[in-house]
């Protein structure tokens, strides 16, 4: 804030955009770790920025100062909320990280197999096909609405 409580300083509101910027910038990666540091930026960035909103001032308790001197108690009980679901969430990536190093030996996000069909796709220049499920195209459905059949193995058994 500057001297006289009017407003952000520019040194501020740059570390602001450069949290910001940076942390969408590593969610983005495919790396676990990069995400778990770009939500730790992000969410410090946010919580700088509701800090920005409120107004300079004394401490917010009843007769200590003149009515008109006080900080809003608002912006710091939201970045306090805001703390702690930073931290929770970053616990969760953490352990979702922690668990895919554990098992795979790697922390990258694989892609999966609809990720590999719109490349296919996109290298054909085609648009798929729509996905529509058993009820009608009305209801459309991450599911095939005519499952296949295996095919009889010779003696009878399926």
């Amino acid at each position: 804030m500057t001297a006289d409580g009017g407003g952000p300083t520019l040194v501020l509101v740059l570390a602001v955009g450069v949290l910001a910027a940076t942390g969408v910038t590593l969610l983005l990666e495919r790396s676990l770790t990069r995400i778990l540091l770009g939500v730790i930026l992000l969410g410090n960035g946010v919580n700088l920025l509701i800090l920005l909103g409120g107004r300079a001032g004394g401490a917010p308790v009843l007769g200590t100062g003149p009515p008109g001197g006080f900080s809003d108690p608002l912006p710091q009980a939201m970045v306090l909320t805001a703390i702690v679901i930073t931290f929770g969430f970053t616990a969760f990536v953490a352990a979702v990280a922690y668990r895919s190093w554990y098992l795979t030996g790697d922390d990258e996000v694989p892609d999966d197999r609809e990720d590999r069909q719109v490349v296919r796709l996109a290298d054909r220049n085609e648009i798929a096909s729509s996905d529509v499920g058993a009820g009608g195209s009305d209801a459309l459905e991450q599911v095939d609405p005519s499952p296949r059949r295996r095919p009889r193995r010779p003696g009878g058994r399926p």
